[in-house]
């Protein structure tokens, strides 16, 4: 019973079984390094306030770092009866030094201890994470850059649409990648506060130094109010719903190189490096990183819900079920961790197709809509435009043939605006190449579209 520090009001001792419910060291133990920088930030604090003297304040950050040395080391093992990683430094750090340790948590509260060693866990995870995207965003430019003219369908509800380049479909998804990183680093810099000096909700009659504490941990302030310091966990949850975008889009891409890859497109083959084969069927190669991908983005979808309905329905301020966060963000972060070097390997070594791609772009009539713009630069209002190129269309399905290969006279039976040049006009590359504009297909417009995300960091 001496084991727990909060003791002094119960008369029994705690049910192994609750123990074994109520311990959260199996999953967050592995915030030790940020709960140690967080104990040595309040240590630092409590002296220069006056609140520990010189002998004590050397003795627990000696004793902090020593421990920190000998988790890393694996000399020190997580005591499996402790009930989280606060308490379970704190009763080593106290074996160690003796009553020194206990003046540690002089106003500190496990409730604004959990808050800060979370933010800190998500702020290191997401220097990590950023770089890994980074990783991936490098990739996608290397593979823009090599296929700048390769031409290729591309499709609305997954019907050819208009042709486009493979580049200018890659670079689509740096877009996103960008979009990702930025809301990464919004969050971290809406989490880089301190909540320190909340203790349990009511803050302290200790004459603390709050921004010290956030100073010496590389925060930019301090939370302002006492109560949203302790039971706030909206940086948790902006957090991974911010990796639940980066899945999102890691889903989508893979539903694109499963297609891709498929004999029914063959637009690309997967290196045998990122491939599985059948235990039955020797001829299969399985896209199993995409698939794998594409499936794990639900677990972390469903992290994100398990955020939101712990958070939904708790009355002011800490609550255990805040506990029940922990395993979500953590899973979460694993989650895509695990995900984006494969993902990245897969891209690098992946081989185009590009015979296959310029096929599949001059079939299904993807320069229809060009036909349509060649009769307004004639002179035919839009409209009327898009009902002859519809008309035509509908001729050359009926009569198998590619509105390339029509003859001028068959063209003119439909507009007599139509001439001789408009085979130039309805030729694959000058389809693409004419699409000039910000953010169009042309190599020219990807090409500056790429050198901007070179610049991106």
């Amino acid at each position: 019973m001496a084991k727990f520090m909060w003791t002094g009001r119960f008369k029994k001792s705690v049910d192994p079984t609750v123990n074994d419910f109520n311990s959260s060291l199996p999953f967050d133990c592995r915030m030790y390094s940020e709960d140690i920088s967080g104990s040595i930030a309040h240590c630092h604090m409590l002296h220069k306030q006056g609140l520990l003297s010189d002998a004590d304040a050397k003795s627990i950050e000696e004793g902090l770092k020593e421990i920190l040395r000998d988790i890393e080391s694996k000399t020190l093992r997580f005591d499996s009866e402790s009930e989280d990683i606060h308490m379970f430094i704190e009763e080593e750090l106290t074996r160690k030094i003796g009553d020194a340790g206990k003046r540690l948590h002089t106003a500190r509260s496990r409730n604004d201890q959990v808050a800060l060693d979370q933010r800190l866990y998500i702020i290191h995870q997401s220097a990590l994470i950023r770089q890994m995207i980074m990783n991936l965003h490098s990739t996608l430019i290397s593979r823009a850059k090599e296929n700048l003219c390769t031409y290729m369908p591309g499709y609305t509800h997954l019907q050819r649409a208009q042709p486009i380049t493979l580049a200018h479909h890659l670079t689509a998804y740096i877009g996103m990648l960008e979009r990702d990183i930025g809301r990464i680093d919004d969050a971290v810099r809406r989490m880089s506060v301190s909540p320190l000096g909340s203790c349990s909700l009511a803050g302290t009659t200790y004459p603390l130094d709050r921004e010290y504490v956030a100073m010496e941990l590389d925060l930019s302030g301090v939370t302002r109010n006492s109560m949203d310091g302790v039971s706030d966990r909206d940086f948790a949850i902006e957090f991974v719903s911010a990796l639940s975008l980066v899945m999102m889009h890691l889903s989508r891409f893979s539903e694109d190189l499963i297609l891709w890859a498929s004999q029914e497109f063959g637009f690309i083959e997967l290196d045998d490096a990122y491939s599985t084969g059948s235990s039955i069927m020797p001829q299969k190669k399985n896209p199993d990183v995409a698939e794998l991908t594409r499936g794990k983005s639900g677990r972390v979808f469903g992290d994100l819900i398990a955020l939101l309905v712990v958070m939904k329905g708790l009355p002011m301020t800490y609550n255990k079920d805040l506990q029940e966060i922990q395993e979500a963000l953590f899973d979460a972060i694993d989650t895509l961790k695990s995900v984006l070097p494969p993902f990245t390997g897969m891209l690098r070594t992946m081989k185009v197709h590009t015979d296959r791609m310029l096929e599949a772009a001059r079939g299904g009539f993807s320069n229809a809509t060009d036909l349509a713009d060649y009769l307004v630069r004639k002179g035919i209002p839009f409209r009327d435009a898009h009902e002859v190129s519809g008309k035509l269309v509908r001729y050359c399905i009926e009569n198998s043939v590619a509105l390339e290969d029509l003859k001028l006279e068959k063209f003119q039976s439909f507009s007599d605006r139509i001439d001789s040049d408009i085979y130039e006009a309805l030729t694959i590359e000058n389809c693409v190449q004419n699409r000039k504009i910000i953010g169009g297909p042309s190599p020219e417009a990807v090409e500056h579209e790429l050198q901007q995300a070179e610049k991106f960091r």
